[in-house]
């Protein structure tokens, strides 16, 4: 079979770049919030529940956007999904920035949600379709982006919200318009036709159907990141339609362990700030709070995609949800006893440790459910951030309200550690073991 990189005019690797760019602006409005939260509660005229509501709009519509963006993209290529999802991105910009009440707030989250969506779908599931070796390291770097590019502006925005709230959010539009326009052009799909696997059964060295994983597999000389659907002989994969991938248990047992590390980590991104300035730390600890969210989010899911490579997906996630848990433990006691420095370094970590289920899951569920269908069927599991949005937004401000933030922040620790020691249990879809 024609290797279909021999159709690019530049390396496999451009494809990586092109996605991590559109990602990092997709980004934006996810780690950017805890910065621009308070002074859109204030020109709104909103509360902690209604910023809460807002920042769940957000998620929940990247969340619902993602499996009909990635059903257009698996049969129509990545260009059109991205194209969208620049424009809808940069209009829910527009929109926050003048915004003068609640509701037209929430359609700027609900627009810019969407948008994130669009784009995160098709740059997420390039390395997929196109690598079978360093998936999990392509899938890493693309991801790192979706952080690492708020990493870089995050002081320039928390400065300029206060001073000129309009001009701020504004630039943040034309950034994420200009972004995704000059990555349309450079990305795009192997053909179809070249992509092995539609309804052939898989095997492994076991000889067990659907547990195919190229990535365990010795290649052969020159064989090494082949792109996805080249495959060897002997190696074709068996492609479960999303119906076939939501009849597995594996799907479900993902599925749950996706959403609650979602619900406890989006609570982190989007209340450190505010949990911070609740402690009584200093307003550095809360600035810094911010930006180590963001590089520790960058760094975890490099390290975490990489390290899957080598040392297994599941077994990857489900070590680094467990020491999120703790970390994130150790931080809520950091700061009751006033040490400010463990406190930003302790959330640093525990993101650090929550990042990796961003670039181990997509190559995970391509590995286990094939790669023709690999947008859909992972769309379908990301569909779990809702679940995140609502937790992580209003479910997280009333809790507070309720029972303060230590006992929340503590009780997110504890799902933590569930989820992450549940993982242990995956088999690949099929296995008998």
């Amino acid at each position: 079979m024609r290797d279909p990189r021999d159709r690019l005019p530049f390396s496999v690797w451009w494809l990586v770049v092109a996605g991590a760019l559109a990602m990092a602006v997709a980004g934006f409005y996810q780690f950017l919030w805890s910065s621009i939260r308070e002074p859109l509660g204030t020109r709104v005229g909103a509360g902690e529940a209604g910023v809460g509501t807002l920042f769940t709009v957000f998620i929940v519509c990247q969340t619902a956007s993602q499996f009909p963006l990635g059903w257009v993209r698996d049969r129509h290529g990545p260009r059109g999904p991205l194209l969208a999802g620049g424009l809808t991105l940069a209009a829910g910009f527009w929109l926050t920035a003048v915004a003068a009440s609640l509701p037209l707030a929430a359609l700027g989250a609900g627009l810019a949600g969407v948008g994130a969506g669009g784009i995160y779908t098709v740059a997420i599931n390039t390395p997929v379709k196109w690598l079978e070796r360093r998936r999990g390291l392509a899938t890493g770097v693309i991801s790192m982006a979706y952080s690492a590019g708020s990493f870089l502006v995050i002081p320039a925005v928390r400065g300029g919200v206060r001073t000129d709230f309009e001009a701020t959010v504004f630039a943040l539009a034309a950034a994420s318009g200009v972004a995704v326009l000059v990555t349309v052009p450079v990305l795009r799909d192997p053909n179809r036709e070249e992509t092995a696997g539609d309804g052939a059964p898989s095997s492994d060295q076991s000889g067990a159907p659907g547990t195919g994983d190229p990535v365990d597999v010795d290649p052969e000389p020159g064989d090494r990141d082949r792109p996805a659907g080249s495959g060897r002989a002997g190696t074709a994969e068996r492609a479960y339609t999303p119906r076939e991938t939501v009849r597995t248990w594996q799907f479900w047992l993902l599925y749950g362990v996706f959403s609650v590390g979602n619900v406890v980590s989006l609570m982190v991104i989007g209340k450190a700030v505010s949990f911070a300035q609740h402690l009584g730390l200093s307003a550095a600890v809360a600035t810094g709070s911010a930006t180590l969210i963001a590089l520790g989010d960058a760094a975890g899911i490099v390290a975490g995609g990489a390290l899957s490579d080598r040392l297994g997906r599941a077994r990857t996630v489900g070590a680094s949800l467990v020491c999120f848990g703790v970390a994130l433990a150790l931080a809520v006691a950091a700061g009751q006893v006033g040490l400010e420095v463990a406190f930003v370094v302790l959330i640093a970590t525990a993101i650090f440790f929550r990042s990796p289920m961003f670039s181990v899951f997509p190559p995970l569920v391509g590995e286990y459910y094939g790669r023709p269908h690999s947008s859909t069927n992972y769309a379908l599991l990301y569909s779990g951030k809702l679940w995140g949005g609502i937790g992580a937004g209003v479910v997280a401000s009333l809790l507070v309200a309720a029972v303060g933030w230590n006992a929340t922040f503590l009780g997110g620790a504890v799902l933590a550690v569930v989820a992450g020691a549940s993982t242990f249990l995956l088999r690949p879809v099929g296995s008998t073991a």
